[in-house]
């Protein structure tokens, strides 16, 4: 099968690009860095530079595809994240219409759509009732919050004793490791069977707030690792810093809003199929003490 990963050089991309390569596929990766997507060195693949966003680029790499991937990936500098993921919605939507694509696998999220103001939340409801209208077989995956996000802290964890969101402490959240995402998505990817429009939610083995994590990460980490809980002004602050505009950092603070109400997106029912095996434990281990 010719299976084709957008915003493959990421960790949920990489990941899916290992296991179609492993059961030899011909895995088809695009990025918007070469080297990036060079440096994963992926047996029988081949890699292409392409700006996910341009409807006349993704078109041109997914002719032929079997079967494809596609995820809004993370931008900051940005004129407003409606924009991006309307840009990158159209490009896919334009593929999978044009060059018939048999079957589509969508990273989405949990609470996709609910309402308006929810930030990425809600464009990704967009992206689904896009990708509806052309895609007869078509899943979009639902994960729950990366378990990856705490990477983006390992400074101050490691070096600081702490983490931070601008969530209770108590806060139920279901935390999910990309791999496991990864794994999940590259199976519906090889399978040539299955047909129709599916929803998924995956949320991880169980559901854990923040100072749980804490007294993981302490544990693990034999060390005293604490929780702080920051506003969304720090939030705005934060991201200021990485070059968002104003319009990007409310988006943001929406999305965090969203996903802190504990009557919104997380507060999602948890069925069996929605569980996925890594633990937060085995990502510390992994990727904070031998990585």
């Amino acid at each position: 099968m010719k299976i084709v990963i957008g915003a493959a050089a990421g960790n949920v991309g990489s990941r899916i690009a290992k296991k179609v390569a492993a059961a030899n596929h011909s895995a088809i990766l695009l990025g918007n860095k070469l080297l990036s997507l060079e440096n994963l060195n992926i047996p029988n693949s081949s890699s292409y530079e392409v700006d996910m966003s341009n409807v006349e680029q993704v078109v041109t790499y997914t002719k032929g595809a079997d079967a494809l991937f596609w995820l809004v990936p993370p931008a900051l500098g940005v004129s407003s994240l409606k924009e991006w993921y309307d840009d990158i919605i159209a490009a896919g939507v334009a593929a999978i219409k044009e060059n018939k694509i048999p079957r589509v696998v969508v990273i989405s999220s949990l609470g996709a759509g609910a309402s308006e103001n929810l930030g990425t939340v809600t464009y990704v409801g967009n992206m689904e009732k896009a990708f509806k209208k052309v895609a007869p077989n078509v899943v979009f995956l639902r994960p729950g919050y990366f378990m990856e996000n705490f990477l983006l802290q390992k400074g101050d964890i490691l070096k600081n004793g702490y983490f931070s969101f601008p969530y209770d402490q108590n806060h139920d959240i279901p935390f999910i490791s990309a791999d496991d995402i990864g794994d999940v998505a590259a199976e519906y990817l090889m399978d040539a069977h299955w047909a129709g429009q599916w929803t998924r939610n995956i949320m991880g083995p169980r559901n854990i707030t923040p100072q749980e994590a804490a007294d993981i990460f302490s544990e693990e980490l034999q060390k005293e690792i604490t929780y702080k809980q920051v506003s969304y002004d720090d939030i705005k602050n934060q991201f200021a810093q990485f070059g968002a505009n104003d319009t990007v950092q409310n988006e943001l603070v929406d999305l965090y809003k969203a996903l802190g109400d504990p009557n919104g997106a997380y507060a999602t029912p948890r069925t069996i199929e929605a569980n996925t095996p890594t633990t937060l434990e085995q990502i510390i281990r992994n990727k904070f003490i031998s990585a």
